[in-house]
């Protein structure tokens, strides 16, 4: 061979070398990778340059950076969580916790240990507490009075539709035995026709009135709270429907962003009723960037299953003088969701019973004829109970189903008490939804249930009840794959927020977002999920949490 020709070789040999070097920080190998991306499923290396990936496969050879050998472990695209209340939860995480309470007893127990390692006169809030769990007896303001202190107490059912106040509370907001009920609200009485503390709804506005907001300096401490719980539990992105009226909570966003103190990403949303103030925002501020963005509405229909007010075309079972109520006026809904939309907004709304379901689905199909064709997105909060006919809509609509398998772990155990056989059969329909082509989303409606993915997937996979009585299944026909419940915890959630171009799947180009688990859910007893540890989390390139061993 000719010199010069064995040279002009063995430069192109070296050019084609180099150009098939990858330079890269991390290099996360020996892993077992579901990527989400059907053109390549599975691999065992991913690597990350900046905030990006940069490769997809199974060769390390001519990628530089920091090793990582994973010996085993699973990777999987970020965890998303499509439904929470951000602020609140990180206030949650240190007040009194009485979701775990079985009986009468341990509620006040809980309550009054409480009260007496906090002393003052401060408003105590959150609880997150589960009548169902002592048999349906509804709490009254006589169980708490004798503990409560100085302090005014408005503590939480879990489903975030019904509170319980102590009499220094009721008094505070000045509810006694002739005050009015707002529409889409209620107040219980006693036989007596004295109020027994429970508030429902839209009554909640007379107790808010008179609880002092947080501080700034408060609301920065329930975000450093609530970030870290997320990335533990190896969520990377989270959709925040807002817990103090959204506004605060994007301002407290806006500022940590500024501050490069977020952990991981938010997707903001507003009341549905300020759609002409965000769009104001919108045109003065932006919609934000890859970290945190805004642009979202939340609206509601109804209330909750467990406080009898999500809205049936039938009685309750156990409550035959109700069907449950619109928390919103109707025709206020169909006119600021048609205005929301043509202004550009992106539109979610709360929806439980069937007829809630149906009535917004209608305004979603109206707002379609009048824009046709747009990507508009909409979004139904819960979807909880369907009729036949909205399991189809949801698909020919395009409308996501953004749902919270973890709550049917606990509704199963009670729901029969409130719905026949006919409408529990449409109760958490993720596979029929999913069979007819709709998109479904997953999250968790922290703090109403754990912020924990693993502990969803589990919900969505084996739909057993927390109270053991379902080991097949609760309606088991909608149970789903994993894979199919990771799709909804990824790729589903970045849809639902307009940033499936960037996140949702392990893709070279794509924005590294990672968890990385202990174990390969796709190979082990879905009854076990709950026991798999989140070992790291990687936001936007970045490692934000990292198992102690």
């Amino acid at each position: 061979m000719p010199k010069i020709l064995f040279t002009i070789l063995f430069i192109a040999c070296m050019a084609f070398s180099c150009t098939n070097k990858i330079d890269a920080d991390l290099v996360y190998t020996n892993a077992e990778i579901w990527t989400g991306d059907s053109a390549l499923p599975s691999a065992s290396v991913v690597a990350i340059k900046g905030n990006q990936i940069v490769y997809v496969g199974d060769k390390a050879e001519n990628i530089s950076g920091e090793i990582i050998d994973l010996k085993g472990q699973m990777i999987i695209p970020g965890f998303q969580d499509n439904h929470v209340h951000f602020l609140m939860g990180g206030y949650g995480l240190s007040s009194v916790q009485l979701k775990n309470a079985k009986t009468k007893q341990e509620f006040i127990n809980t309550l009054a240990e409480f009260c007496k390692s906090h002393p003052g006169d401060y408003w105590i809030l959150g609880g997150d507490w589960d009548h169902e769990a002592w048999g349906g007896e509804l709490p009254t303001k006589n169980w708490i009075d004798s503990v409560s202190g100085a302090h005014p107490i408005f503590i939480m059912r879990y489903d975030g539709h019904m509170a319980l106040a102590n009499s220094k509370a009721l008094e505070m907001s000045r509810i006694d035995r002739n005050t009015k009920t707002p529409p889409g609200g209620e107040i219980v009485h006693d036989a007596k026709g004295e109020p027994t503390g429970i508030i429902k709804d839209e009554a909640f506005a007379l107790v808010d009135k008179n609880i002092p907001p947080p501080s700034e300096n408060q609301y920065e401490e329930y975000f450093l709270q609530a970030s870290t719980h997320a990335v533990e539990n190896g969520v990377t992105t989270v959709h925040d429907m807002g817990s103090y009226g959204g506004w605060p909570e994007l301002a407290t966003y806006r500022k940590a962003r500024a501050n490069s103190k977020m952990l991981c990403r938010i997707y903001a949303s507003v009341p549905l009723k300020d759609w002409k103030k965000l769009d104001e925002y919108v045109k003065t501020n932006g919609r934000g960037d890859d970290m945190l963005h805004w642009g979202g509405l939340k609206g509601f229909v109804d209330g909750s299953l467990g406080s009898t007010t999500a809205w049936f075309y039938q009685p309750y079972l156990d409550a035959p003088n109700t069907s449950g109520l619109t928390v919103a006026d109707t025709a206020d809904l169909r006119r600021w969701v048609l205005a929301a939309d043509a202004a550009g907004l992106h539109v979610a709304v709360h929806a439980i019973g069937d007829r809630a379901n149906d009535f917004i689905l209608s305004v979603f199909e109206t707002t379609e004829q009048n824009n046709p064709g747009k990507d508009h997105r909409f979004r139904i909060e819960h979807a909880q109970h369907l009729t036949e006919n909205a399991i189809s809509m949801f698909a020919k609509l395009k409308v996501i189903a953004s749902m919270q398998p973890y709550h049917l772990v606990d509704d199963g155990n009670w729901a029969y008490k409130r719905l026949d056989e006919k409408r529990l059969k449409g109760t958490y329909a993720f596979k029929s939804l999913l069979d007819h082509g709709a998109t479904v989303s997953f999250g968790s409606d922290w703090t109403v249930a754990p912020l924990s993915p693993l502990l969803g997937i589990q919900a969505a996979v084996t739909r057993q009840t927390g109270d053991g009585k379902n080991p097949n299944g609760w309606i088991a026909e909608q149970r789903i794959s994993v894979e199919q419940a990771l799709r909804n915890y990824t790729w589903a959630n970045a849809y639902g927020s307009f940033t499936e171009d960037k996140l949702g799947k392990i893709k070279t180009g794509m924005l590294a977002d990672l968890t990385v688990l202990d174990k390969n859910l796709l190979k082990i007893d879905p009854k076990t999920i709950k026991d798999v540890k989140v070992m790291r989390t990687i936001v936007d390139g970045k490692e934000v949490y990292r198992r102690k061993m």
